[in-house]
């Protein structure tokens, strides 16, 4: 293969106002939000040539729904997971996992629950 196996993700929002209001604060970050047709993805900044996949919020009620439980979990890079754990609840989400040591080799990951109700993860090496 000539690049990552991941290219893309999606992840479902009841509300695209509020989701995008919590993942900026979350990230200190601007999610650029477009309408295609009635569907709502709001974009995650990406930068080309850097590691990692290029992402979404989406909205979309025929197709996508947000799950605390259920299918895939996506882990968003950190420079500290503590970080963005610690804006979290102050943003009306809900931490479900502390910053956990994976092991000395791996570093760290947390887990915390979005305002739609989607398990979200974290990781980081320190």
């Amino acid at each position: 293969m000539k690049s990552n196996m991941v290219g893309w993700f999606e992840i479902p929002v009841e509300d695209m106002d509020r989701a995008k209001k919590f993942y900026d604060a979350i990230f200190e970050i601007n999610i650029q939000v477009q309408d295609f047709g009635g569907v709502l993805m709001g974009w995650f900044p990406w930068a080309e040539g850097k590691p990692g996949a290029a992402g979404s919020l989406i909205h979309e009620k025929n197709f996508y729904r947000p799950s605390n439980k259920d299918g895939i979990l996506i882990y968003f890079s950190s420079e500290d997971v503590q970080n963005e754990l610690d804006r979290v609840e102050a943003s009306g989400g809900k931490i479900l996992k502390p910053k956990t040591q994976i092991s000395p080799e791996v570093g760290y990951s947390g887990l915390f629950l979005d305002t739609e109700g989607n398990r979200i993860a974290l990781h980081s090496r320190k």
